[in-house]
């Protein structure tokens, strides 16, 4: 089985890469890379110290082994802005975080805004281009601890994806999420405020995706998360959908 560093520097894009919990890589065309809120280390659990943030899957990508382009972080929850991990992404000198306007105060503890001049703190309805990347952050209700919150819609080689990101269902502000989407990614696990399996689900019929791929399960235990239940909704639904395993990925 080839290891999971040579299945992205291998993929052939425009593509979607799983990487456990809310993570995801896209590749595009000509091979740039987007990464979202990947969670690489066992920095949960430390910070926290309760076995319910226990890490449940394995660690199946080095951050200093590949270059990104572009490195997302939704929000400051150490899962999403993995704080052993998103300097080490920083420090080729290259790649370009953006994050939501609440992780300032995490970056300044870290002291990075004086190592790195690449960071940009975005909110909903800011848009930038980056190389093969159209990248637009959209709204997202995460509540009172991280209100700042995006979710993300990137569009690359013609296709459209949008990471919902942490959220509750927010039928009210859909109209500003783009129409004609090619992947909805959203979580499952209905604990903090995230949608559960039925949300999801109506997100999608809401939305209409070509295929939703659901995330935010099987990482920590307090987290929950039923990814049989959400197979079997969908496919009572006859709504279109992917469970993607650690390390797979979809080819758009």
């Amino acid at each position: 089985m080839r290891d999971f560093t040579t299945e992205i520097l291998s993929a052939k894009g425009p593509a979607i890469l799983a990487v456990g919990q809310a993570g995801y890589i896209i590749k595009s065309h000509n091979g740039q890379l987007l990464a979202i809120d990947l969670y690489l280390s066992n920095c949960v659990e430390r910070v926290e110290g309760n076995k319910g943030y226990k890490r449940l899957l394995p660690q199946i990508l080095n951050p200093s082994d590949i270059d990104f382009d572009v490195v997302i972080c939704t929000h400051p929850h150490l899962d999403h802005f993995d704080i052993d991990v998103v300097p080490e992404l920083l420090s080729n000198g290259r790649t370009k975080l953006f994050c939501s306007a609440d992780c300032e105060k995490l970056v300044h503890q870290m002291q990075m805004e004086y190592d790195f001049l690449s960071i940009t703190y975005v909110k909903s309805g800011d848009h930038c281009i980056e190389g093969d990347f159209d990248i637009m952050f959209v709204n997202c209700d995460h509540g009172a601890g991280a209100p700042d919150a995006v979710g993300v819609v990137v569009k690359v080689d013609g296709k459209t994806i949008y990471e919902a990101g942490d959220t509750c269902l927010r039928l009210d502000r859909i109209n500003e999420i783009p129409q004609l989407l090619d992947v909805l990614i959203a979580p499952i696990n209905g604990a903090y405020g995230n949608l559960n399996e039925d949300d999801c689900a109506v997100l999608a019929e809401n939305l209409k995706p070509g295929i939703t791929i659901p995330c935010h399960y099987g990482m920590f235990a307090s987290h929950h998360g039923d990814v049989g239940k959400f197979y079997d909704i969908m496919t009572e639904k006859k709504l279109p959908f992917l469970l993607m395993r650690q390390g797979e990925q979809y080819q758009l």
